[in-house]
């Protein structure tokens, strides 16, 4: 089963980083070996000035943040889709390869993010491709949305109590009588007041038809009836049927009126599933380029805050790692070993160079280390 969250973590190298690669994989094989580890290759990147590096740095944990939010968020909308449709779309991909796969197999893409363009250039086209997608992904889920309530909407109506929900589908054409002087009303009345309805509605008014009263339907709450009386004083009894508790839902039956209803939430199906399939399809898509870009990112991340931490030249090696909880402590007590006391070549101390928690953890190691939440 694939890790759900990873360690990115740089080592300053003393003779060789395959020398350090061994003896990192021979430790933690020999005292964590229930702990997945992969080397992760970060190409030969623009080192440019310190300063830009120190200006850098300022902006990696937020656009980390917002980059990691929008990969999230993504995410969530598939698992949402795929719960409406009762589906189960199996593992996300980067390129036709598994998220994880991705990640611990990573290899820079030259077209995309030419290696000589300065970091800071790097990390701006990312974080733009990245906000771009989550602005179309904004438009997408909203209309998704709309149509989603409108529909809702309308199944509320069908399924609602009596007091709120659309009675055309209870009353048959039999039911109504209208004519030049009568009318037949709709009374919702509580499941608990049919007796005195059954008593009263005769008397609420004048004219009422006697025992022109038929209940229609029942659900948990109401009754439904019908009562039929002279219209010159439906108003009236409307009124005293509200005072006592009963309620006359407007209502005129119209086949053509209910047909075109039906047609319409067949409508509105129908769409919801066309815009449910297409966003889906686009999300499973565009999670792949975030994800991607997100890794690119992580590349730079890595390489611009070894330089910070170790110096010049470039002399780190960056691997993943997957610890469980119980292993962590274990994990980090490899790594510090490693490091030996050349983590302070470029600055002797973090307090002095106000270098400290470059990497967004709580806590601060001898080495470089960050956190990848993939969901």
């Amino acid at each position: 089963m694939a890790a759900s969250r990873y360690w990115m973590v740089s080592l300053p190298v003393q003779n060789s980083a395959s020398h350090l690669w061994s003896r990192l994989q021979e430790s933690i094989s020999k005292r964590s070996f229930d702990t997945p580890l992969y080397r992760f290759n970060v190409p030969n990147l623009r080192v440019g000035t310190l300063d830009s590096l120190l200006s850098l740095s300022d902006d990696l944990l937020k656009s980390n943040n917002f980059i990691e939010g929008v990969s999230h968020k993504i995410r969530r909308q598939i698992d949402d889709l795929e719960k409406a449709s009762g589906v189960d779309g199996g593992a996300l991909t980067v390129d036709g390869v598994p998220v994880d796969s991705y990640l611990t197999r990573f290899v820079w893409d030259e077209a995309k993010f030419p290696t000589m363009s300065p970091l800071r250039e790097i990390v701006d086209s990312v974080h733009g491709e990245v906000a771009k997608i989550e602005d179309d992904m904004k438009v997408r889920a909203a209309e998704y949305n709309t149509v989603r309530s409108q529909l809702n909407a309308i199944n509320r109506k069908q399924t609602g109590s009596l007091a709120v929900r659309d009675l055309s589908d209870l009353v048959k054409p039999d039911d109504i009588i209208t004519s030049e002087h009568l009318v037949t009303l709709l009374a919702v009345v509580p499941k608990y007041s049919q007796k005195d309805w059954l008593s009263s509605y005769e008397t609420l008014a004048t004219y009422v038809v006697p025992r022109s009263s038929k209940k229609l339907h029942e659900d948990n709450e109401y009754a439904l009836y019908t009562v039929t009386l002279f219209k010159k004083i439906a108003d009236h009894f409307r009124t005293s049927a509200r005072e006592k508790g009963f309620q006359i839902r407007d209502f005129e039956y119209s086949p053509e009126a209910q047909e075109g209803r039906k047609e319409e939430l067949q409508k509105l199906m129908q769409d919801l599933e066309n815009m449910r399939s297409s966003l889906l399809q686009w999300c499973y898509a565009s999670y792949g380029e975030v994800f991607s870009s997100w890794m690119h990112f992580c590349a730079v991340r890595v390489f611009a805050e070894s330089i910070l931490r170790y110096g010049l030249p470039p002399s780190f090696l960056s691997v993943v790692l997957a610890p469980s909880t119980k292993a962590e402590k274990k994990v980090r007590t490899i790594l510090s070993e490693l490091c030996g006391d050349s983590s302070n070549s470029f600055w002797t101390s973090e307090e002095e160079s106000g270098f400290a928690g470059l990497g967004g953890e709580t806590e601060t190691y001898p080495y470089v280390s960050f956190t990848i939440n993939i969901v």
